[in-house]
């Protein structure tokens, strides 16, 4: 089974740049399964059904999400409707779902989506909360994805060697910088810290750079806005022979 997954998209703009590079990235890959990260993919940040909707239309079979799913009120209501739109398993008190069940003819591929906890809202524990999910799947599967939304290194790593042979792929989301340890571990799980960012190049994380340093320097908030420029689409592309992964290699698009 081949699996692409695309790494934060950011705004309308990562949206539109996505609409144009997908079609190619999947040309190269012949991917089986596209997983795209879309808590940030409305304008601003969020979800809405527009940008759910324009990621699907891309060709994203299955949108995982994070802590920024719930900024825009109707992300509810796409939950409620969109079983592709996959919430953070451990928002247990949500609407949807935390897992998707992909079905092909190569594999059920179960693609779940949790958040970390480390400097992130207090959420049920992650670790305990995918062992529980572990030991009574609610549906059959022949392989497991998960996207860890999570801000420290050190969670992420820890959750993919919790997994270490149990998953067929941990893969870390939020902090939207391609970390350039993609590997295989000891027990055949493909991992990387962090897949990046489908958005502005010019930017930090997406967002205008004036803004965040007006932000460092004077410490009052002020409106995040996308920023505009050149963009990049950066993921990782898999393959995976049941639990196991065989290889994983990272990209970066421009």
């Amino acid at each position: 089974m081949k699996i692409l997954f695309i790494g934060d998209v950011v705004g309308p703009q990562g949206c539109r740049f996505l609409q144009k590079k997908l079609p190619q990235l999947k040309a190269q890959y012949r991917p089986d399964l596209t997983i795209c990260n879309g808590e940030n993919s409305a304008a601003g940040n969020g979800l809405t059904f527009d940008s759910a909707d324009w990621l699907l239309r891309c060709g994203a079979d299955v949108i995982t999400t994070g802590n920024h799913l719930f900024k825009k009120p109707e992300a509810r209501q796409v939950l409620e409707r969109c079983p592709h739109v996959v919430r953070p398993l451990n928002y247990d008190c949500a609407p949807g779902d935390g897992y998707y069940l992909f079905d092909s003819i190569k594999g059920r591929v179960c693609v779940v989506s949790l958040m970390g906890t480390v400097f992130l809202d207090a959420l049920p524990c992650p670790f305990r909360t995918i062992d529980a999910f572990l030991a009574h799947p609610p549906v059959e599967y022949d392989c497991l994805v998960l996207d860890f939304h999570a801000e420290a290194t050190s969670e992420k790593r820890a959750m993919g060697f919790f997994l270490d042979g149990r998953a067929a792929a941990v893969l870390g989301t939020h902090t939207h910088v391609q970390t350039a340890d993609a590997q295989l571990l000891p027990g055949g799980t493909a991992y990387i810290t962090d897949a990046g960012m489908t958005g502005p190049i010019d930017s930090v994380l997406g967002v205008k750079k004036e803004v965040i340093l007006q932000r460092f320097l004077t410490h009052l908030p002020n409106r995040f806005e996308i920023a505009d420029g050149d963009c990049s689409v950066q993921g990782v592309f898999f393959d995976t022979d049941g639990k196991k992964a065989k290889t994983i290699h990272a990209f970066c698009e421009s």
